[in-house]
């Protein structure tokens, strides 16, 4: 705990000094985080529940790229300018590639919110999440983690949707090649690559999300949505599949490009 302090230490001062800049304050742990997709966010009484945790699970290892690129998209239509934390282990990073921060900026994000957080292990990842969703005006934190994640067990996630609560902050756990196992979490979503439509000169068309929603303490799970992602407004959408849909092989490329974005 002791070199997780000493590792966030810096991070909590630029954190303070955004939210002083952008004019931010801690935010109330209630409402939602609309997708903009209207019928979707009305299913899920609102969108994601503010000061909560979410877990998104890649459907196989394959989808892990699909998963980091909802994830980060979702984080990315937080308000205001306040500072994203994006929270990883080494060997996530190196197993699902670097954040390209010129492809935030493509997918309509502003890369300079992102703060990224590289943790050695996944005790030394929950030590800093546990800091981390506790800082006064971050928008969100999203916690990546790569296969089983044993020390992620009730007492700690108890621990971590504690401190998200009390700060207001939206925790989105996103657990690649693991399966779902019992947790605190307000919702839990399966997440795969969707069909997208090419562009012209066969140019990888928008991101696509075939999504599937496992747990949700506040309504029944079992929804299944289909959204693409429409960088000028920001928001996802209805997927616009009008002509010839991609081969697998091409839709994995497709996933793969738009997580590495990410």
């Amino acid at each position: 705990m002791r070199e997780s302090s000493s590792q966030l230490a810096g991070l909590r001062k630029r954190i303070a000094r955004l939210a002083t800049n952008g004019g931010l304050e801690s935010r109330p742990a209630e409402g939602w985080l609309a997708t903009g997709h209207a019928k979707f966010d009305t299913a899920v009484g609102g969108g994601l529940a503010i000061g909560r945790v979410h877990e998104f699970f890649a459907a196989d290892a394959l989808d892990a790229t699909s998963a980091a690129a909802f994830a980060a998209l979702v984080a990315l239509r937080t308000p205001d300018k306040a500072p994203l934390l994006w929270l990883r282990t080494v060997d996530a990073g190196r197993r699902t590639g670097h954040i390209y921060a010129p492809g935030i900026a493509e997918l309509g994000g502003d890369p300079d919110r992102l703060l990224l957080v590289e943790a050695a292990d996944p005790k030394m990842l929950l030590a800093c999440a546990n800091d981390a969703v506790r800082c006064a005006g971050s928008a969100a934190v999203i916690v990546e983690s790569w296969g089983k994640f044993p020390l992620f067990d009730l007492t700690a996630g108890r621990r971590l949707a504690l401190g998200a609560r009390d700060a207001g902050t939206t925790l989105l756990m996103l657990r690649l090649n693991a399966v779902p196992t019992p947790s605190v979490a307000e919702t839990r979503w399966s997440i795969a690559a969707s069909p997208s439509r090419a562009l012209e000169a066969n140019a990888p068309g928008a991101p696509a999300f075939d999504l599937e929603l496992l747990r949700w303490r506040g309504g029944p799970a079992g929804m299944r949505w289909q959204l693409d992602w429409n960088h000028d407004e920001k928001c996802f959408g209805d997927p616009a599949l009008s002509g010839a849909v991609l081969p697998l092989a091409a839709r994995r490329a497709m996933a793969s490009h738009g997580a590495a974005a990410a």
